[in-house]
C-alpha cells in the first residue's frame, strides 16, 4: 500500500475493482465474496471507506447494508485510518495471563501510540486490542502483516517495531492466499528458525456399539 494508491475520495483503482469482479466465480454463493473484496479493499486503501464499501456492492450486485454490516461485524476490518504498519495484540484469558498487558504497553511505548485505536504522530503505527486469535498455547501473541507472532518478548516487539521503522512507509509485501480461499490471517513463525504451530489431524469418529455389531451381523 502506498500513497498512489489512496485516491483522493476514497474510492479503489480499476486494478483492485477488476480482482474483485473476478470472485464471485471461485465461491458457490456470491455473498462468500463479500470479504475477501473488503480484504482487498483495504489492503489498497488502508482502511474502508463509504466509496470502497458502495463499489464492492455495486461490482457484486449485492446490498449496500449486507457489505456495511460484514465491514462492522469483524474487527480485522477498519472503517478508520490506521498507521501503515497495524499491531492486532491479543488480551484474552489466555494471553492476559502470560503477560500480553504488559507487551502492549511496551508495544506502545516503542510505536509512540498514546493508547489502542489511536495513531502514532508520524503515521507509521497503530494498535489495536482484539479478542481470542485462536493461538493460545502460544501466549502472549498478537498478529501482524498477515502473520501471529508468538511468546512475545519485549525482545521480540523491539524486533517487530525496528524491522517495520526501517521499512518506513512501505509494508513488507504478503504474499496472496491460495486461489479459491478467502484472505484470512497465515500463521507464521515468530522469528527466523521459530517452526509454525502443528498441524492437528481430526479427531476419528468412534462408531457406537450398536453400529459395530450391525456389521458383525452383516
Amino acid at each position: 500500500m502506498t500513497d498512489t494508491m489512496r485516491s483522493a475520495d476514497g474510492a479503489l483503482s480499476e486494478e483492485a475493482l477488476a480482482e474483485i469482479r473476478a470472485l464471485p466465480a471461485r465461491f458457490p454463493e456470491i455473498r462468500s465474496a463479500v470479504m475477501p473484496a473488503l480484504d482487498l479493499a483495504q489492503e489498497e486503501l488502508g482502511y474502508l471507506t463509504p466509496a470502497a464499501m458502495a463499489q464492492v456492492a455495486g461490482v457484486l450486485d449485492i446490498d449496500p447494508g449486507y457489505v456495511e454490516g460484514v465491514a462492522t461485524f469483524y474487527t480485522l476490518f477498519h472503517l478508520q485510518p490506521v498507521g501503515r504498519h497495524h499491531f492486532y495484540v491479543c488480551t484474552n484469558l489466555s494471553c492476559a495471563l502470560r503477560g500480553a498487558y504488559q507487551i502492549c504497553s511496551h508495544l506502545l511505548a516503542q510505536t509512540g501510540v498514546s493508547r489502542f485505536g489511536e495513531v502514532s504522530q508520524d503515521g507509521l503505527f497503530s494498535v489495536e486490542e482484539v479478542e481470542c486469535l485462536g493461538a493460545c498455547e502460544y501466549a502472549p501473541m498478537l498478529r501482524y502483516q498477515h502473520a501471529y507472532h508468538y511468546d512475545l518478548t519485549p525482545a521480540k516487539i523491539d524486533a517487530l517495531v525496528q524491522a517495520a521503522r526501517r521499512e518506513g512507509a512501505q509494508p513488507a509485501a504478503v504474499a496472496p492466499p491460495p486461489s479459491g480461499t478467502a484472505p484470512v490471517p497465515m500463521v507464521g513463525p515468530s522469528e527466523q528458525g521459530t517452526p509454525a504451530p502443528p498441524q492437528v489431524a481430526p479427531p476419528r469418529r468412534r462408531r457406537s456399539a450398536a453400529t459395530r455389531q450391525e456389521k458383525t451381523d452383516g
